[in-house]
């Protein structure tokens, strides 16, 4: 044994030694056998113990400081593992259970080298320990039908049941597997704010339990909180519309527990309708995305809630002036967990400021005023079952639901119009996670998921009747492999096949018409990916490939190639660069109606590719970034080009003369993108730069080329987040250039020579809004509740310099042949204040 390890040994034993000796002379002069603390108890909390004399006669404890009952029996059946069952309010029995001495060498899979260190865990017990420098340890008084679990970083645990010691005649070696987890590496530990972390394929993973505080956010909404990151924006100030690098929503692939969807907001957009306090991490991907992921053109973003099996039952509770919510993490077994939460808005029976402000937002220029009642919910379940140390299976589900009720009463009317409108997304999907080797791990997932937008308006006394609906149903299932070809290379491999449904049905009564178009699309993909991680990782570099077959059962039939590529290297100690680029391709899409559609509140309805109409959608992208980063400071830079083919008139919201056309064409961006972010344990301070030159191309129209609907060239955040003590402060401004518009011509506003009559307008998009100016702020405030339970305080303002910014203009011809011009604003100053519960 070396010198070093001898010495160590002997200090310890010499520690050991000391402490047990002081613990001997300690229990020698305040234990009391057990027996006699028992007959106290029965007299202190009038209660009654059955037990055999033989069991207990030889037992001494030292008494208990609590003067509890449940505590004090609890630690009796720590300290001396004795069994006791409580067979009412008064009686109780106590059972001695054998106990075992146990010990063992641990050891590496070859059985050469010893591993210190391993940490000895006594299930149902509080022994606990770690091996010495030979790889040994050694418990007395162990249950023998407890479970005994060792564990070391960067091996695999290992699971044996304590009677299998028994019958060994020397100590146990246990010999425990390398393991080749495949993790991220977290190149930028705080990145804006704590729970922020940018990995090393330049994607960003939000971590909402870690999530400190943004500006204008007093709680961490996953779909506000991603739009602080440079080049992720929503032009119309909606959760339910976001724009990544110039993209539409619907160009967005959103995944939750891997199941895609096709709902993401509450108050039609306003709110986010994923519960942060169930999602464990969320990944964003705005380039180079795995080819295990297949649709969305524009980025990804990615919510997993929790794979481990917790320890410890957690949970907590909370309200805002929005809804209140709950959720829990409950261990049910030592391989059975679940997951649940709840939340739901009381819009429908209570007003606040913020319902005040949200409403005038959502319902401007719709059918509906503030008298409209109108209410959400969502809950969540997620099961974890581990069906052995190799395999586990996950079961998660999502339900969400919006829905408003409103009764207008006119004066000449007998009957009052009615109008109701329900969004409701259901989904379910499971996982099977397994390790067939050291080498070798799977993944076969499948989900379902439906979404349904129904409204419905009667008006004109009842006699007219107006029926919308727009539903999707998609299922998918996913089998996907990693083989660690060599160390440091990871070879991944898999299929995936997605059949998705889409209905959109209108019925008017007067006067009559019905259309009701269905298509069904199915989808088999291929795909495969090589990474590599240098042994000094300076260089990581993944490289791959998806292979799609559409199928549209009615019309076409076609094969998309899908290369990728993700590439980051350190140039200089700190200084990296990532070239990232990558194909992609979609089959779903969102058109926008007409104003008057959906009650003039959710316009935009599900579509399928039917390969003339509407051709699959195809992007490609490319862009190369330099990042400086240090503990305290952090500077970026990345430049990328964008172009997307395949999009329709309809799906980009014309509001012009190109509203009707029907025509197909593309865009393309060009793009940079600028973070600089100095930070430290208590402040971090940030200023974001985001360029996009952004156009369309239709070829049949005049002219062919002109600015996008999302063509917003300048973006700038400064912000700032300071931590007190217990208490957070964030502040920041949000600056964008307007957005382009079309505004009719000035010499000929209207075209008389059509019937009906028409507006002329100036050439698409020539015109801009006045640029966008937002002042935010929030403040959390966390106190101790109790030993386990924490309440936090929390308090934000939207804007709060209440300026009224322009999100759109767009114009209409009166039956009077004036031209109406509509404006939709901002939100105005929102408050909002939230109390939260957690333990």
């Amino acid at each position: 044994m070396p010198k070093k390890h001898l010495n160590n040994l002997i200090i310890m034993l010499f520690l050991l030694s000391f402490s047990m000796n002081g613990y001997a002379q300690n229990v020698t002069d305040k234990s009391v056998p057990l027996r006699d603390f028992l007959s106290e108890l029965e007299t202190s909390f009038n209660v009654k113990f059955s037990y055999a004399d033989s069991d207990i006669n030889t037992i001494n404890i030292v008494k208990p400081d609590s003067k509890s009952l449940d505590i004090i029996l609890n630690e009796i059946r720590e300290v001396t593992g004795i069994t006791i069952n409580k067979l009412n309010d008064r009686y109780y029995t106590l059972t001695k259970t054998a106990t075992i001495s146990i010990c063992g060498f641990v050891l590496d899979n070859f059985e050469e080298n010893t591993i210190p260190g391993a940490t000895v865990e006594i299930y149902q017990s509080n022994l606990t320990g770690i091996t010495d420098a030979t790889g040994a340890f050694r418990f007395d008084n162990v249950l023998e039908n407890s479970l005994v679990y060792i564990k070391h970083l960067g091996y695999k645990p290992v699971f044996i049941e304590a009677k299998e010691f028994v019958n060994t005649r020397e100590c146990k070696t246990i010999a425990m597997a390398l393991s080749y987890q495949e993790l991220d590496e977290v190149i930028v530990t705080q990145f804006l704010t704590t729970g922020l972390n940018k990995l090393s394929d330049a994607s960003i993973e939000l971590n909402p339990a870690k999530f400190g505080i943004l500006p204008g956010v007093s709680e961490p909404d996953i779909l506000q909180t991603i739009q602080a990151l440079p080049g992720i924006k929503s032009v119309d100030e909606t959760v339910s519309d976001i724009n990544i690098r110039g993209g539409t929503n619907d160009q967005n692939l959103i995944l939750w527990d891997g199941i895609k969807m096709y709902q993401t907001g509450h108050f039609f957009g306003l709110i986010s309708a994923f519960n942060p306090y169930v999602t464990q991490k969320v990944s964003i991907i705005k380039n180079g995305t795995s080819a295990m992921f297949g649709g969305g053109v524009s980025g990804t973003l990615h919510m997993h809630t929790i794979d481990e099996l917790p320890i410890t039952y957690t949970g907590g509770a909370g309200v805002n002036l929005i809804s209140g919510d709950i959720f829990g993490e409950i261990p049910i077994t030592e391989n059975l967990a679940v997951q649940v939460s709840a939340r739901r808005s009381y819009t429908d029976f209570l007003n606040t400021p913020t319902y005040t402000t949200f409403s005038e937002k959502a319902f401007q220029d719709s059918e509906v005023d503030n008298e409209g009642e109108f209410y959400f919910y969502d809950f969540t379940a997620k099961l974890i079952y581990e069906v052995n140390p190799y395999q586990q299976v996950r079961v998660s589900m999502i339900n969400m639901s919006n829905n408003l009720n409103y009764i207008e009463t006119t004066n000449d009317s007998i009957a009052p119009n009615r109008s109701n409108l329900n969004q409701d997304n259901f989904s379910i999907g499971s996982q099977l996670q397994s390790e067939w080797t050291d080498e070798l791990t799977s993944q076969l997932s499948f989900y379902y998921t439906q979404y349904n937008l129904d409204a419905l308006s009667i008006s004109n006394n009842d006699l007219q009747q107006l029926k919308q609906n727009n539903l999707v149903k998609e299922s998918n299932v996913k089998l996907s492999t990693n083989y660690m070809l060599k160390e440091r290379i990871n070879w991944m491999n898999g299929y995936e096949f997605t059949e998705t449904g889409i209905e959109n049905t209108t019925n008017v009564n007067q006067p009559p018409f019905a259309s009701n178009i269905k298509g069904v699309i199915r989808q088999h993909a291929l795909f495969s990916e090589l990474k590599y991680s240098s042994e000094n990782e300076k260089l990581i570099g993944i490289i791959g490939g998806r292979l799609n077959y559409f199928e549209n059962l009615n019309t076409f039939k076609e094969y998309v190639f899908e290369p990728r590529i993700n590439v980051t290297y350190e140039l200089l100690p700190n200084i990296k660069t990532e070239v990232l680029g990558e194909f992609k391709s979609q089959v779903t899409n969102q058109i926008i109606d007409l104003e008057q559609n959906f009650l003039g509140i959710e316009k935009r309805r599900w579509i399928l590719s039917d390969g003339d109409a509407l051709p699959i959608t195809k992007s490609k992208q490319g862009s190369i970034g330099f990042n400086y980063d240090t503990d305290k400071l952090y500077v970026g830079i990345d430049g990328f080009y964008k172009e997307v083919n395949g999009i329709n008139v309809y799906t980009q919201g014309f509001q012009n003369q190109n509203q009707f056309e029907g025509e197909i064409g593309s865009y393309a961006i060009k793009g940079a993108e600028f973070l600089i972010n100095t930070k430290n344990n208590d402040y971090s301070a940030w200023l974001s730069y985001t360029f996009n030159k952004n156009d369309y191309t239709f070829d049949a129209l005049i002219p062919a080329t002109f600015p996008n609907n999302l063509d917003v060239r300048h973006s700038v955040t400064l912000a700032a987040n300071y931590i007190i003590g217990n208490l957070k402060l964030g502040a920041g401004l949000n600056y964008k250039s307007g957005k382009p518009y079309t505004q009719p011509d000035v010499n000929e506003p209207i075209d008389n020579t059509v019937f009906p009559n028409e507006i002329n307008y100036q050439n698409p998009n020539s015109s801009r809004l006045p640029e966008y100016i937002r002042v935010d702020a929030s403040a959390i405030y966390t106190m101790k509740l109790g030993r386990s339970a924490k309440g936090t305080i929390g308090a934000s303002i939207l804007n709060i310099t209440n300026r009224k910014n322009m999100l759109n203009t767009f114009y209409r011809l009166q039956e009077d042949n004036s031209i109406e011009s509509i404006e939709r604003v901002s939100l105005r100053m929102t408050p909002n204040a939230s109390f939260r519960i957690q333990f």
